[in-house]
């Protein structure tokens, strides 16, 4: 299964580069290895790869920048790797949309086992898509002006639509399904990334401050020392 996914390395270090290539190829995956940003957004839109491996410190568009634009479009996996250990560094990687943070120098078998884990979570997640949720009879999922059309994987806000990416989608799913319930962050984690996710559970913060930008009024309200829960908005919610 390696061999059908195509895994973008953007790094402007040629030696990292053709390393991390070299050790993905070993296992089988196809690779194509970019200097900067700027090649890798070209790539997003000629030929989309099926994950990145993304440095932060690159010249001219930076992997931040790259990250925020790639998420902003798609779920797919993204790894970002840099020589900046600080905490506020990975936060924001968090932040925008990255799935894992790797500091260098780092082992690339370690590497390479981290993107084999975020190819399985993703090749999982996607076909989940198409298979039928038993607990939702039917197809149509609403909280007040919330409005999911569940086979469609369709957002409206007030009747209008709003584009969502897969986990924002699964995130808003989750709390239309439960109106009024308290989820702890781990419960959300479990729910959106699955249970054998490793990453911080700031990830799903992060979420949350995604969808609140996009729909200023959902109501979505921290919980302080718990989690998250969606309120009844306006009419009583109904599966």
């Amino acid at each position: 299964m390696n061999q059908t996914y195509l895994i973008a390395v953007v790094d402007d270090d040629l030696h990292i580069r053709n390393l991390v290539e070299a050790y993905l190829r070993k296992e089988g995956y196809r690779t194509v290895g970019l200097g900067t940003a700027e090649e890798g957004w070209d790539l997003w839109r000629t030929n989309p790869p099926d994950m990145w491996v993304l440095d932060i410190m690159l010249p001219g568009m930076d992997g931040f920048e790259l990250c925020r634009r790639i998420r902003a479009e798609a779920e797919v996996p993204i790894i970002m790797i840099s020589a900046k250990d600080s905490e506020v560094d990975k936060i924001l990687g968090l932040e925008l949309g990255s799935d894992d943070y790797m500091v260098k120098p780092f082992s690339p078998r370690e590497l390479v086992a981290r993107i084999k884990r975020q190819l399985s979570r993703w090749y999982k997640f996607n076909q989940a898509e198409h298979v039928p949720r038993l607990a939702a009879a039917s197809p149509e999922l609403s909280n007040g002006r919330l409005q999911l059309l569940l086979e469609e994987r369709r957002v409206f806000w007030n009747g209008e639509e709003v584009d969502m990416t897969n986990k924002e989608f699964e995130m808003l799913r989750v709390f239309a399904e439960h109106p009024n319930r308290a989820f702890t962050r781990d419960e959300l984690l479990t729910s959106v990334w699955g249970d054998d996710y490793f990453g911080s559970d700031r990830a799903v913060d992060h979420l949350i401050k995604r969808l609140r930008k996009k729909v200023e009024q959902l109501p979505i309200e921290a919980i302080w020392g718990h989690g998250y829960r969606m309120r009844t908005d306006g009419e009583e919610s109904s599966i």
